[in-house]
């Protein structure tokens, strides 16, 4: 193993990095995933990714990629089945093997079941990484309470990415590490060109009604995100008349309902997912995003919007309450409360365009000062040597020959 400068006898941190959220999978999970891997590579942390890959019919795959290796170990019909060949391919590989510091279980139901086994036979640290729906579902899911229970329990270090799952993880699992280490931002990725403002202004000048203001959401559009929640309330506020709606990314059947249901009632657009080339221009097309969940982590809508400037308007809940102080860089209301989000609706209404991008240009210049991906890389890759220095080689790893 490569050793450290400043800590002789002590192996540079190589994480097995487990998950199922990982490019060419798209969401919000598998943009933070690449984000991290990458940032970490570019440190000099080398990481090998094993993909649990839920798509049919994807080969299994292994790639020597820079910085580290890449394992695709597709999942199909029998997670138990793929999961004893997974083991398999890292056994037949007694370098890499050999080479892996930790087991990190990026989120997700498989990771969690996997990551504990796999760095127990491994005999490395496990780090479990939480991310929003890895918790908030799977801990009141009772066939999968157990998993999460126990990739908690064996975790040398757990990491959130809001306050909020920091203090309830410590209060069921008291004595374990959990430290919060929010998303970050890419700013040179998600930087603008002319072209982006052009195709937004255009396709506000085909799509939106004259006098409008558009308030978009974005990613996964599921139950705890409140889409439905904020179509209610944006009804009962008086306002529908002066909005128009754009839902982009994947939108819940429950949402798809409402809007049958109301469909005389509410201006509305609904595009696709897209990837950041073509998502950049529609968060542009917005006069604000809206986040009005009803629980969540640290979305990336959040932080790529703030980082493009636009006004967000958010529940306070999960990273918004952690980052975002109303009428300085987001118009906030309680989760759940329709009037205070329509209240919210109200001031991006009502309120005068000057003032709505004071609130954005304040928004930006917070991800720019507290949320750089380089920050957060910088962060995990300090908590990956910290855990190795505190880890002692179990009986298996430090017999191995």
């Amino acid at each position: 193993m490569t050793m450290t400068g400043a800590d002789s006898g002590i192996p540079s941190p190589r994480p097995l990095w487990l998950t199922e959220t990982y490019p060419p999978s798209r969401g919000g999970m598998a943009e933070s995933c690449d984000r991290i891997v990458r940032a970490l590579r570019t440190n000099g942390v080398e990481v090998d990714v094993g993909h649990l890959v839920r798509r049919l019919g994807v080969p299994a795959r292994y790639d020597e990629q820079h910085g580290g290796r890449y394992w695709a170990w597709p999942i199909e019909d029998d997670p138990a089945h793929a999961l004893n060949l997974a083991w398999n391919a890292l056994c037949s590989d007694a370098a890499a093997r050999d080479e892996i510091t930790h087991v990190v279980a990026f989120g997700g139901y498989l990771p969690l079941l996997a990551g504990p086994i796999f760095a127990a036979w491994l005999g490395v640290p496990l780090v479990t990484l939480i991310r929003g729906n890895d918790f908030d579902a799977n801990l009141f899911t009772p066939r999968r309470r157990d998993v999460l229970a126990d990739a908690l329990a064996r975790s040398a270090l757990v990491c959130a990415v809001s306050q909020d799952k920091v203090d309830r993880i410590a209060a069921l699992h008291q004595g374990r590490r959990v430290v919060r280490v929010p998303n970050g931002i890419d700013l040179e990725r998600f930087t603008p060109l002319p072209s982006d403002r052009t195709r937004a202004d255009a396709w506000r000048a085909a799509e939106v009604p004259a006098g409008r203001r558009v308030l978009g959401l974005f990613g996964q559009l599921k139950r705890k995100k409140g889409g439905e929640f904020f179509l209610d309330a944006l009804r009962r506020s008086g306002r529908a008349g002066d909005v128009h709606v754009l839902l982009s990314g994947w939108i819940d059947p429950d949402i798809e309902a409402w809007l049958a249901k109301h469909d005389d009632g509410i201006s509305v657009s609904v595009l696709p997912f897209a990837d950041r080339f073509e998502l950049i221009p529609r968060y542009l097309a917005c006069d604000a995003v809206v986040l009005p969940s009803f629980y969540d982590g640290m979305p990336n809508v959040m932080v790529e919007a703030a980082a493009l400037g636009v006004p967000l308007m958010a529940s306070r809940v999960g990273g918004m309450a952690d980052w975002l102080e109303d009428d300085r860089t987001a118009l906030l209301f309680e989760p759940g409360d329709g009037s205070g989000c329509g209240w919210a609706i109200e001031r991006a209404v009502a309120w005068p365009g000057e003032r709505l991008q004071a609130l954005g240009a304040a928004a930006r210049e917070l991800a720019e000062r507290e949320l750089d991906h380089r920050v957060e890389a910088a962060r995990y890759a300090d908590l990956l040597r910290e855990t190795l220095r505190a880890s002692e080689p179990t009986p298996l790893r430090a017999a191995a020959p």
